[in-house]
């Protein structure tokens, strides 16, 4: 199916071309192309058959028209016209002889712009076979003046600016937030209360500041075996035991966290009663079946704590032999003492060596070479001299 360029193409090209150029073409085809050999197996060659080449294009651009008018003249000079046609165009030709001039002339040069306006389009461009993939040409078929609604018309900016201004929007809005709500939010403060006993559990969250993710469910929950106050040393221990890897050694912490439900006071609670199943696994029995219990006198004194999972992390400290104490100290002002004294006694002798005497001294008595340069001894390996 041709499109649309190539139809409006066709139509102006039949419109101001001489009409009969059409059926002259096989004619002129069949006079460029040269008899088969019989019996033989090669190709068509010959520099003939390149010189007769038939080019439409260069063919009718040498038979333009200036106006409508000739072109119905030249139409009534065909032959092969029937009569009907022939009375038709006569009619067309005696129409435009009454046109007036001026009207003849704005025709004309309506025409003249329509073509100047449509010769990308009107003459298609051969694409070159040498170069690649025709990357090089353009393809004259999507050409288009119609703009669609998605097309960019220079009168807005690109999607990375209106994203850079959803973040500017964004930031605004938080700073809003902050001036002016967040103050409101003093009226609802309360002093720091550390807790008591009776509250041994330490609850965390996390909040995405309204947004949904599905991190905000996961609670975690801390505790020390130590702060409950009805457990026993023994209990506290098999309760460290029950804990297993969740139990760190170093910290004394139980840490265990819950994420399977899909809102947060579901998980506090979950954790809350599995605290509780294990305190009380750790100070009386709980029934496995209808004849199966555990013995509450059994405090797994014969399972070790296993400390495996944790790694023991040795930070070098400073030995204490090295901390400075009032004894080294009193030691050390002693022996300065007596350096010092010794020191005042050699200068009184004359027998105290003072360096920087000794090098100014030395330095007088080097003489001072003006006429000859002083040349700089290298220092290092030299290298070996070549036989």
């Amino acid at each position: 199916m041709a499109s649309a360029a190539n139809s409006l193409r066709l139509c102006l090209r039949s419109c101001s071309q001489l009409p009969t150029m059409r059926a002259a073409r096989p004619a002129i085809l069949a006079s460029s192309l040269c008899l088969r050999r019989a019996l033989s197996t090669t190709p068509l060659r010959g520099a003939a058959a390149e010189e007769t080449t038939f080019d439409e294009d260069e063919f009718l651009e040498t038979k333009r028209y200036n106006n409508q008018g000739e072109v119905l003249a030249d139409m009534l000079k065909r032959e092969d016209l029937d009569d009907a046609d022939r009375a038709r165009v006569k009619d067309m030709l005696e129409t435009w002889n009454k046109v007036p001039q001026d009207v003849r002339d704005q025709i004309d040069a309506t025409t003249r712009q329509v073509r100047q306006s449509t010769a990308q389009i009107r003459y298609q461009v051969k694409p070159k076979k040498a170069s690649f993939w025709n990357d090089d040409e353009k393809d004259t078929d999507m050409i288009t003046d119609e703009v669609g609604e998605d097309d960019f018309e220079e009168d807005d900016i690109l999607s990375i600016g209106h994203a850079k201004l959803e973040e500017h929007r964004e930031a605004r809005e938080y700073a809003r937030i902050a001036v002016w709500e967040m103050p409101l939010l003093t009226k609802f403060a309360r002093p720091f209360e550390p807790p008591t006993e009776a509250q041994p559990l330490r609850f965390r969250y996390t909040s995405y500041m309204g947004e949904f993710h599905p991190a905000e469910r996961k609670v975690v929950v801390e505790f020390s075996p130590k702060d409950f106050p009805g457990l026993t040393e023994p209990q506290q221990l098999k309760l460290m035991k029950l804990a297993g890897p969740r139990y760190n050694p170093d910290k004394g912490l139980v840490k265990m966290s819950c994420e399977r439900f899909e809102h947060q006071a579901q998980n506090k609670r979950y954790l809350g009663d599995l605290v509780q199943k294990m305190i009380a696994t750790a100070q009386v029995s709980i029934p496995l079946g209808p004849c199966l219990c555990l013995d509450p006198t059994d405090m797994f004194e014969d399972v070790p704590l296993d400390t495996r999972h944790h790694k023991l992390t040795s930070k070098p400290r400073f030995p204490k032999e090295w901390r400075m104490s009032e004894e080294r100290r009193a030691e050390l002002e002693s022996i300065r003492r007596t350096a010092f004294e010794l020191d005042q006694k050699k200068q009184k002798s004359g027998r105290l060596v003072d360096g920087v005497k000794i090098i100014e001294k030395h330095l007088q008595n080097v003489p001072v070479m003006e006429d000859q340069p002083v040349m700089a001894r290298r220092v290092g390996k030299q290298p070996a001299r070549k036989r």
